[in-house]
């Protein structure tokens, strides 16, 4: 039986972990970016439904002050049109809070902020060679678990947020990474190209 020629290269152990690293890093940059944009857009919606809200009522209150000043069809029909638009925008945002879900999007991108900062001072001690294999994977295994509590907690996030997030981190791809896209987020004494 004929052995093959050719061998697979022996992989070093530090390069496959900062692979690792780097791909969630990545990942982290995202979801960041991502719940920050949510944040916003809840917000701007927010900001755009009051605007509607006190709009409304002040037309609503003109509209019946007319009717009651000078009693005309027009005054009350504008009334009460005006008013039934503004119970349909008051019975949308009755159960759904977007104040405290922009906070909560917030919360979100701060927490992931931090982890997003401990991964980038992994990967610089790992550059470095300042730290061992086995506190790489034992910080790893705590970005990690830390990941999963942040995700836990967090709200959904939208499509429009992370096209949004993407636009403003400069990349069309989806969540893979290639070097040069990772290599933009992170300082050129950390890039690979």
């Amino acid at each position: 039986m004929a052995q093959n020629s050719q061998t697979k290269p022996q992989l070093d152990p530090r390069e496959i972990l900062e692979a690792q690293l780097r791909e969630s890093y990545g990942r982290v940059v995202y979801s960041h970016k991502t719940h920050e944009k949510c944040a916003d857009l809840l917000l701007t919606r927010l900001s755009r439904i009051k605007f509607w809200q006190i709009t409304l009522s002040a037309i609503a209150t003109a509209g019946f002050v007319t009717a009651v000043v000078g009693p005309t069809a027009v005054g009350s029909l504008v009334g009460l049109i005006v008013s039934t638009c503004l119970l349909a925008l008051n019975a949308y945002t009755k159960d759904y809070d977007l104040g405290e879900l922009a906070e909560k999007h917030r919360q979100t991108a701060a927490e992931l902020w931090a982890i997003r900062e401990r991964y980038l001072s992994l990967l610089t001690d790992l550059a470095m060679n300042e730290i061992s294999l086995k506190e790489i994977r034992l910080e790893r295994d705590r970005f990690i678990e830390d990941l999963q509590v942040a995700y836990g907690g967090a709200p959904s996030t939208t499509f429009q947020a992370y096209k949004k997030a993407q636009a403003a981190l400069k990349r069309l791809d989806d969540m893979t990474f290639s070097d040069e896209e990772i290599d933009a987020f992170l300082p050129s004494q950390l890039h690979r190209a």
